[in-house]
Order: structure tokens, then sequence, then C-alpha cells
């Protein structure tokens, strides 16, 4: 089994750590009810809790949600506002229900997204704050003093797994909406960028003016960055890596992999895909 933070924490202070396979199986949810817990709190689970699970604390269960609510109820809610070009996310502490996100919300705080956030980096500004947040709702919870709100109805929107397939990047779409790709992929899964007989990863970037060049076009080659014309504009590349390899400052890239104005990217090229679950 895998050892997070969590756990490591809790045995550390000798707290009993269960990681069944699954709620639905029934001696799961024994164990659970005979917990006799007040409040089960939930933080990228990652499935569609059992409503009889949900039943076995006496109030219920408390999620830790990484989007203002309606929007991006699902799996990948920090990568799909990164790639919408969102201008700020944020934390809601939901009621859950048996619904994908749907139960009302009790506490809640928005945040800016800066243009050089990484999903990576929003994460991390995330988790700081649902932590705030959770235990704010949790004292809330022992005074009587938690009011859910129900969701709009209007706004909703569904953050649906990431899929391989689009890590791809196409060079004729705009450079800033590349450039949020690379963001929304980084640290997983990567952009994937190809250049002759390599995938290489695009780690950090950052968007220019037009180019008028055809897109995928290296434009200029420095140490600083690698120009690459889009279908708006264009994209310095700053950070790659090679398959196999380690990320690298452009620099250093171009120590192992010479390249010159006017090669080429391939504009688009598919990545084999993995089939979608349901988020």
């Amino acid at each position: 089994m895998v050892v997070g933070p969590v756990k490591e924490a809790a045995q550390q202070r000798g707290i009993v750590v269960h990681q069944p396979a699954t709620l639905k199986d029934p001696s799961a949810l024994v164990r659970l009810a005979d917990a006799h817990a007040d409040v089960m709190v939930v933080a990228a689970y990652g499935l569609i809790l059992p409503q009889a699970a949900l039943d076995c604390p006496r109030y219920g269960a408390l999620n830790i949600h990484a989007s203002l609510l309606p929007r991006w109820r699902g799996a990948a809610p920090v990568q799909r506002a990164l790639l919408a070009g969102d201008a700020q996310t944020g934390i809601c502490i939901m009621q859950m229900d048996a619904g994908l996100d749907t139960g009302p919300v009790v506490l809640s705080e928005a945040m800016p997204i800066a243009p050089e956030d990484t999903a990576g980096a929003l994460e991390r500004k995330l988790a700081d704050l649902g932590a705030r947040l959770i235990v704010a709702a949790l004292a809330d919870l022992a005074r009587g003093a938690l009011r859910p709100t129900p969701q709009y109805l209007e706004g909703v929107t569904y953050a649906h797994k990431i899929g391989k397939a689009e890590a791809r990047i196409d060079w004729t779409r705009p450079a800033p909406e590349i450039d949020r790709q690379v963001r929304a992929f980084n640290p997983s899964p990567g952009a994937v960028a190809r250049l002759r007989d390599e995938d290489i990863k695009v780690w950090s970037a950052a968007p220019l003016p037009a180019s008028g060049a055809p897109p995928g076009t290296i434009l200029r080659v420095e140490t600083s960055g690698i120009d690459v014309a889009c279908g708006a504009g264009a994209l310095r590349l700053r950070e790659l890596q090679r398959p196999g390899g380690r990320r690298l400052a452009v620099a250093a890239f171009l120590r192992g992999r010479a390249l010159a104005p006017g090669d080429a990217f391939a504009v688009a090229a598919p990545i084999a895909s993995s089939p979608r679950s349901p988020s």
C-alpha cells in the first residue's frame, strides 16, 4: 500500500489507518460504521462514494473540492480551469450527496490564477486554502453554525479526466492556448511536441507576439529560449525534455540537440489515447 503524508502523520500519532480497495465492499462499510464518526472529510478521492458510505457518519461527509462550484465538477478541476483560461478558481467545502460534486456548499473562497501558474503550483496553493477552510468548516459544524447553500443551476461545467491525446501540442492553435496547455499538464502528463523523430516534452513556455511563419516553424534559437510559430503568435520554449532524459533549460537542451531557425516541429501528430473513464 502507498504511504502518503496523511497516512504517515496518522501512524506517527498512533491512529489506525484502513485502506479498503473499494467502499462498495460490505466489510469496508461495516468498518466505517464501527468508527462511529461524527463527520467524514474527503479530499481527492477520485471516485463517487456510495450512499451507504455517506450515511455512516452522524453529519455525513464534507468534500474539499478545488473549484468554485458548480464550475468544474469532476476529476480534473485544476487542469480544466487552466486550459479554459479562467481568471480565478478556489475551494468549495461541499456537503456530499450521491451525485458528482452536486451537494450544497458550506464554505468557499476564490483565488486568482496567476499568469505563470502551472497545475502543480496551483494545486499547492489550493491545498493550503483547502486545509484552512476545512478546519473552519469543522469548527462551524461543532458549534452548529454550518449553513449549506444549494449550488446554482446555471454555470455547471464538468472537469473530465485528462486524456493522453490532449497532451499533444497542435501548433495551429494560438500561442496563449498552447501556453495554457503546457502549464495545465505540468507536472503530469507533460505537453508533447514532435521534433523530427522524437517526442519532446515541453515543461515551460511563454507566448510572444505574432510571427507570420507557418505553424511549428522554429523562428529563433537562443540559450534563453526557442521561439516557435503558432497559428496566432509564437511560443518561446524554455524547458524541454527528450525521451529518457531529464528536464533541461533550453541552454542545456541545445548542447545535446542542435537546432536552427527554419527547422520545424510537426504541426500535430496523434498520441495513442486511452479510454476515457467517467469523471
